[in-house]
Order: structure tokens, then sequence, then C-alpha cells
């Protein structure tokens, strides 16, 4: 094999950084429940693979050398951001009835990682550096498909269960809101590095 311990650490930097993704699991462990943040969160692995695979399989590079088609990308890419932060930072406090309801579900993970900027920067970066198997191109890109999202999924959890142990200051109204909304904050702030990198 290649370098599969450079790899795996540089994989392991990326997957668990904060980012749009990480924090936004953390944010809907914190507003929501478990079991309904669930969806999002399957989603959002859903949403890992499918990123993973564009970049491995070069489709995302060709998409993007059609003229203007990057302006477009981030454009969506901000408009969902703006509306997921609105979203977590309006959420009611666990507690409350309809709260359950309003989480992000499956379909909102997925379009988060597609409009993810990091994770887009991220595996480029990865798939760009390292060959895990040397003389076979698609066995080393499936296999770093593979890598990329079993990580993901591990740290997406571990971000949505530390969220979730924020959930006891969330009995006071206002510090629900306040915490919401520092999570919403914190979300636009990633996705604002993840475009100036």
């Amino acid at each position: 094999m290649g370098d599969l311990a450079g790899y795996f650490l540089a994989a392991l930097a990326l997957c668990g950084s904060p980012g749009p993704a990480t924090l936004s699991m953390a944010a809907a462990g914190a507003a929501f429940s478990v079991k309904a943040a669930l969806r999002f969160y399957f989603g959002l692995w859903t949403g890992v693979a499918i990123v993973a695979s564009l970049v491995a399989s070069g489709i995302l590079a060709a998409v993007t050398a059609i003229p203007h088609a990057g302006q477009v990308l981030t454009a969506i890419a901000i408009i969902y951001m703006v509306w997921l932060a609105w979203k977590i930072a309006n959420a009611p406090p666990v507690q409350q009835p309809g709260s359950t309801d309003k989480a992000p579900g499956y379909f909102s993970g997925i379009v988060l990682n597609l409009t993810n900027p990091k994770a887009y920067a991220s595996f480029t970066a990865v798939f760009a550096g390292f060959d895990l198997l040397p003389g076979d191109a698609i066995a080393s890109s499936i296999l770093e498909v593979l890598v990329l999202t079993g990580l993901a999924g591990a740290f997406n959890l571990a971000w949505l269960l530390a969220g979730n142990a924020l959930q006891r200051f969330f009995q006071d109204e206002k510090t629900s809101r306040r915490i919401n909304i520092s999570f919403a904050i914190l979300l636009l702030a990633s996705v604002a590095v993840a475009f100036l990198i």
C-alpha cells in the first residue's frame, strides 16, 4: 500500500476539524434530541459519500470547468448555509412542543454536504496528495472514498453526541436561544473560512 498512515492522519484532521457539517451536527444535537437529529446525521453521511465520489471521479473538476458554474454553486452554497443557520438559531428549546418536528432531516443533511465548501476542498487535497494503491487508480480512489466516508460518519456522530451533551443548558429558553444563535454564527463563520482558503 502507499502512504496509508499519512493519508489516515490527513483524513482524520480534515474530517474531524470544525466545519459546516460538524458544527451543524453539534448544533442539531444540542437543539434537538439525538433521535430527531439522526435523520440529519444519515443525510450528512450520504452527502459525504456523494461529495467524495464526485471529487474522486473527476466529475467535480468537469462541472466547475463550465463557465460560471463555480459562481452558481458558491451562491447556492451560501444561500443554503444561511438558511440552515437561521433554522438552528430559531430552534425552540428541546422540551417545547414542536422542537422535534423542526429538526433538519435526511435531505437537509445531503444538501448541506453537497453545498459544503470545506468538504470539496478537503477531499480534493486528500485525493491529490495520496495514492493508496499505486498502479491501480480506481481501487485507490474507492479505498480513499471508503476511508473518508467512514471517518466522517464517526466524527459526525461524535459531534452529535457532544452537542447533545449541552442540552442540560437548554432548559432555560433564553440560554437555549443564546446557544442556538452561537452555533448558527459558528456555522456561518466556518463557511466564510472555507471560502477564504
